[in-house]
């Protein structure tokens, strides 16, 4: 009906295009519009002045001859100031950016090998961003963001990339297990020659304490048995042991013990032996 009386309405953020006679005359703004028909007036069409994205997939190769995707997000809008450019110069907008961006990102990756590529995304989009502003800002439209949202390998080079990945972590467990394994070991040495060196000092406290015992009961016994000599006492405290030792063992069922030479002829030597190493120690201090 509003064509039919020569009205039209333009809605918000889009602007339509009028027409006399096949001529462009205005650009309408959002709002409602009287184009008498008669007198020529019509509507050529409408153009969005909202932002909107293209999303472009381009394959190209890097430096170290690596296939790679590059995903790239395009946001532009048209300029209303210049909708008639944009309107008129260019029949299809999104094949234009997309030629554009393919040409950019061919003449960017090739240069990188494919660490660089990943790490310099964001310099490759301020270039594709770069060349499409001055490329389109000659017909009307704006490039609001360029994103690099993604770049895809080859199958078997990422493949490849996860292996290396995970033999370089492997590599790295195993020395981190290797270094406990050592730290382990040191500790355990050290606990072991701690408690050698404590059961060292048990042992010699132990002897220590016989020696005094013995020393002991000999000045005793010399005291109360007049007449004995210290070599007696020591003679028959050895004796009492060999028979203390002897009903040990016999009272045992699984000792394994064996006295070499055995008897109790045996015991005379043995207290020699002591008693002669007692008079070098006293003779060396």
């Amino acid at each position: 009906m509003g064509q039919v009386l020569g009205c039209v309405q333009v809605d918000q953020s889009t602007v339509a295009i009028k027409e006399t006679f096949g001529k462009f005359d205005d650009v309408l703004q959002p709002g409602c519009h009287c184009l008498p028909w008669c007198l020529g007036s019509q509507v050529a069409g409408h153009l969005s002045l909202r932002v909107q994205q293209l999303d472009v997939r381009c394959e190209t190769k890097t430096k170290d001859n690596v296939f790679v995707t590059v995903v790239a997000s395009i946001q532009y809008r048209a300029l209303a100031e210049s909708a008639q450019d944009a309107f008129y110069k260019l029949s299809n907008t999104r094949n234009q950016i997309q030629a554009y961006v393919f040409d950019v990102i061919r003449a960017c990756v090739p240069k990188l090998d494919l660490d660089s590529t990943f790490e310099q995304k964001n310099d490759i989009a301020k270039t594709v961003e770069s060349e499409l502003e001055k490329a389109m800002s000659h017909y009307g439209y704006e490039i609001v963001q360029t994103l690099i949202v993604d770049i895809e390998p080859d199958v078997h080079v990422k493949r490849a990339m996860n292996e290396i990945n995970a033999a370089s972590r492997m590599r790295e467990a195993a020395s981190e297990k290797a270094e406990a394994e050592k730290i382990l070991q040191i500790k355990r040495a050290e606990g072991e020659a701690e408690a050698k060196y404590l059961s060292g000092l048990g042992i010699a406290r132990q002897r220590q304490a016989i020696v005094d015992g013995l020393r002991n009961s000999v000045l005793a016994f010399s005291e109360s048995v007049p007449g004995t000599s210290s070599k007696d006492v020591m003679d028959m405290v050895l004796v009492t042991q060999y028979f203390d030792t002897l009903k040990d063992i016999g009272a045992s069922s699984k000792s394994n013990s064996v006295f070499i030479p055995h008897g109790p002829g045996a015991v005379k030597d043995i207290a020699s032996q002591i008693r002669d190493g007692l008079l070098q120690g006293k003779a060396a201090e």
